[in-house]
């Protein structure tokens, strides 16, 4: 019975790394286990000592509305997990329907697929973490990589809440997303980037893919002004104005910038949303890191810090996923032949 036990939990691990439901969450790997961390004002950041894959994106509004509708296909929203501003302000992107059929209540708005989900709360992001390490569908959100308490939208253990032993996908800690932000990927080294678009150069704003800024690779959607009409560094890098205007939507698709990434493989770390980490900060603050759409580069630097109210959110706040490594192909095959033997046996 225990060895029967120990191979199922073993083959359920390989497998859930692979998506089970709808919402496909593509990663990279990010490797160099043991790497020294960056010394900041604030502290020392970046050091990982093992394996594991982060999301080469923010999370999306099409794989969030996929999450909505498979723990909330009702739409009671219980757990506010869905908020107005998604469809009431411009830079939101999902509509709620409570007159369409169970499991469809929640939709996007025409091609903002794969803007970045805004108006998310911490407690959302580990919610969805959840539901991924679960398996998608209608998998819980209340266990899993993170034990939430209470069944409200603000658990009643909210800042003692950390990341559980066997947690399949989770919320990267601020040290592993700085690592895949700004290490070099140069070997267990203490080396960094200023910036997440490989290079200590201020990076250009533009309109993607940047092909208008003098070095389309180092580009990103954030607010840069240099008061010369030259196409590029204009003010906000969708309009290229300095004026801000409420029924804009400033967010741009995940990967727009294909050109600018970190020397891992991620994209938008720095710009496009500020995205929640897993570390408490202060008090019950949780972290922020990146740069948005409507900060000045300095918000992107390496060397910027930032908390936030986790039951809060914002038209510029949005989060990425982490998750273990996936298996070689030897370990897979090997343990494929363990089965067979296995079932063989039994």
């Amino acid at each position: 019975m225990k060895t029967t036990r120990r191979l199922t939990l073993l083959l359920a691990a390989i497998c859930c790394t692979s998506p089970v439901g709808a919402a496909t969450i593509d990663t990279v790997p990010i490797g160099n286990p043991g790497n020294a961390g960056e010394v900041q004002p604030q502290g020392t950041f970046g050091a990982v000592g093992y394996n594991y894959r982060i999301g080469r994106t923010e999370v999306t509004n099409a794989q969030y509305v996929e999450f909505l509708n498979g723990v909330d296909p009702t739409g009671a929203n219980a757990l506010a997990l869905y908020n107005s501003n998604m469809s009431n302000s411009a830079r939101g992107a999902i509509n709620f329907n409570g007159g369409v059929a169970n499991g469809s209540k929640y939709d996007i708005k025409p091609g903002r697929d794969n803007n970045p989900v805004v108006y998310v709360s911490w407690y959302d992001s580990i919610r969805f973490a959840n539901w991924l390490h679960n398996g998608q569908g209608g998998g819980d959100t209340e266990t899993g990589a993170y034990a939430l308490l209470g069944g409200t939208p603000t658990p009643s253990n909210g800042p003692s809440v950390t990341r559980n032993a066997g947690a399949q996908w989770w919320l990267p800690s601020e040290n592993e997303w700085y690592k895949a932000a700004y290490h070099k990927n140069d070997g267990a080294t203490g080396n960094y980037w200023d910036y997440p678009t490989s290079t200590d150069n201020v990076p250009f704003s533009d309109q993607p893919p940047g092909s208008d800024a003098p070095n389309q690779s180092n580009t990103a959607n954030f607010r840069k002004t240099d008061n010369i009409a030259n196409g590029f560094d204009d003010g906000y890098a969708v309009t290229g104005s300095n004026t801000f205007a409420s029924a804009q939507n400033y967010l741009t698709d995940g990967g727009a910038y294909a050109l600018s990434n970190s020397p891992y493989g991620t994209f938008d770390q720095g710009g496009n949303v500020a995205e929640w980490n897993e570390t408490l900060i202060s008090g019950s603050f949780r972290g922020l890191r990146g740069g948005s759409w409507g900060d000045v580069s300095f918000g992107l630097h390496a060397s910027v810090w930032n908390g936030g109210d986790p039951a809060g959110g914002g038209f510029n706040i949005g989060f990425r996923v982490a998750s273990i490594p996936e298996p070689t192909a030897m370990l897979l095959g090997a343990l494929g032949m363990v089965a067979v033997l296995w079932c063989k046996r039994v």
